[in-house]
């Protein structure tokens, strides 16, 4: 999914001189800054980032209940594992 015509492109010195305006935006649509013409840092409102942390949170739990399903290593198998040779 491209969302990049969702996100507002602005440069480095344009963000520097309306930064006000920008985290204004920023609290409906994420504001891309570009510097030398390249994407540099993404200006975000704080329920967003909120937003991404829980989701983050919510996939490793998953990925850990996952991995409780498969089973544990002991010391032993962990060290194994580890150190083989191949």
């Amino acid at each position: 999914n491209n969302f990049k015509e969702d996100f507002m492109n602005i440069t480095a010195t344009e963000f520097k001189l309306r930064l006000g305006r920008y985290l204004d935006v920023a609290e409906t649509d994420p504001v891309v800054v570009e510097k030398y013409g390249h994407p540099k840092s993404v200006l975000i409102s704080h329920a967003m980032y909120q937003h991404f942390l829980e989701t983050e949170d919510h996939y490793w739990a998953i990925q850990a209940k996952k991995a409780e399903k498969g089973g544990y290593l002991d010391e032993q198998e962990s060290r194994d594992l580890l150190f083989r040779s191949e």
